[in-house]
């Protein structure tokens, strides 16, 4: 069985929106350009040419999205800032706009019984400072925390929960190594060196946070797959091992005080010749929770290509896998492994699943949308979750990616992860029966077998 009174009291019960994919409004404002909107307007990986445009108009739907959120039952609203509209030259001018703006949604969540979160960056970065260099750039150590003092001046007197930075093998990954995701550089020396600065800004950030504000309970939100190898061969063992290294090791480990996972990953030594004297400290901070965010798992075997890594992954498509919208394994047996993984480490006191969520092709019939297999994938997820706490690991909040329906990146506007659907033409919202499976639960009404 399965019930809300399984996690106990205290277990966070939230949702997860961002900037660029709700928000909507890029030229109002005095809101600057982001490599997100230089990125889609390019028309570059961007599915079907879809534009965000107004995304999910949550600059001008703030209020009845949070008032949705109260209504499902949930009491944590976790929301990114735009870096482009607090600091639209990205460096030190403060929009009064932007700030407005963003104490309006957190004085609107506090009206609502709803506990903000503030994600400082996912992922839109401005435009104008990707031009001296973006993330490649070791002034953006400088700018980076000149943000997250901004953010906590601003918004710390009401705010107690801070996450740095979203997804960093993400945003890194695809969007200075494979050049999939803005802003489109491709390489081994680009993406290391980026990793690298953005490792130290998120140590940074957290040290700048509880010097600013002692009280808060700050994180970071780390994305992660599961990886097994495609069969017991040795080489396809290793394959999996190096894999697991670069998407669930690279970012964490050096956070926890131990370095990048160079023993694993010998060709990672290269990030070296990015170091600075004392970088090896400055890379380590104690945060107070760490966000796991779970998608798909990977199966890996191994390949001569790419160098370095050495192994590849086995389609899923190909594995005849259950599949999302995106044509993502869907596993939900990986959060339970990967949550005893986590809590392998010491250091690791608190968890938080700070996103978890799953695309698929969802019907708006006259005033409804019956989406059964959403909610029997939060069932499953949460079943996982359960079964891990039990056994110790202190995992200690669960967030839904994501509230309404919105703009999936260079994936446009197919894949529907929300528990609210959104009609993009008019931004008209329907409950779906995922969540009202939600408000059910979160009241202590709904049990599952």
């Amino acid at each position: 069985m399965l019930s809300r009174h399984d996690f106990g009291k205290k277990f966070k019960w939230g949702v997860t929106i961002s900037a660029f994919q709700n928000e909507g409004a890029a030229n109002r404002d005095g809101k600057s350009t982001s490599i997100w909107d230089t990125f889609t307007e390019k028309g570059l990986n961007v599915k079907n040419n879809d534009i965000p445009g107004e995304t999910s108009a949550f600059y001008d739907k703030y209020e009845d999205d949070i008032q949705k959120t109260a209504f499902l039952g949930f009491k944590q609203f976790r929301f990114s800032i735009a870096w482009t509209r607090v600091i639209p030259d990205g460096i030190g001018t403060v929009n009064p706009k932007g700030i407005e703006f963003y104490n309006k949604v957190i004085d609107k969540c506090i009206e609502n019984n709803l506990e903000p979160w503030i994600t400082i960056y996912h992922w839109d970065l401005p435009q104008i400072l990707e031009d001296k260099g973006g993330w490649t750039n070791r002034d953006i150590l400088d700018w980076f925390g000149n943000l997250v003092h901004v953010c906590v001046q601003y918004f710390g007197d009401r705010v107690k929960h801070w996450i740095v930075m979203n997804e960093p093998m993400s945003f890194t990954g695809l969007g200075y190594f494979w050049g999939y995701h803005a802003p489109g550089r491709r390489g081994m020396n680009t993406f290391l060196r980026a990793a690298h600065h953005v490792t130290l800004c998120m140590a940074l950030g957290g040290r700048i946070i509880r010097q600013m504000q002692p009280n808060s309970k700050i994180g970071v939100a780390l994305s992660c797959s599961y990886v097994k190898p495609s069969n017991h061969f040795f080489f396809n063992k290793g394959a999996a091992r190096r894999v697991e290294g670069l998407l669930n090791r690279f970012f964490l480990e050096p956070l926890l005080g131990m370095g990048y996972p160079t023993k694993l990953l010998p060709g990672l030594g290269l990030i070296k010749k990015h170091f600075e004297a004392g970088d090896e400290q400055r890379l380590a901070f104690d945060f107070d929770f760490i966000g796991l965010q779970y998608y798909f798992r990977v199966v890996a075997r191994f390949s001569l290509f790419p160098p370095l890594l050495f192994a590849r992954e086995v389609p899923p498509a190909q594995r005849k896998s259950e599949l999302n919208e995106m044509g993502l394994d869907v596993y939900t047996g990986g959060m339970y492994k990967l949550l005893k993984f986590y809590s392998s480490y010491p250091q690791i006191n608190s968890i938080i699943i700070t996103e978890s969520g799953v695309c698929y092709t969802d019907f708006l019939r006259g005033k409804k949308v019956h989406d059964a297999s959403r909610r029997r994938y939060h069932q499953k997820m949460l079943k996982q979750v359960k079964k891990a706490r039990k056994e110790g690991v202190p995992v200690d909040g669960y967030f839904v990616w994501t509230l309404v329906d919105n703009f999936e990146w260079v994936e446009g506007y197919s894949p529907r992860f929300g528990l609210i659907y959104n009609d993009f033409k008019n931004q008209r919202r329907v409950i779906k029966s995922s969540g009202h499976w939600f408000r059910k639960f979160l009241k202590g009404d709904e049990r599952d077998s």
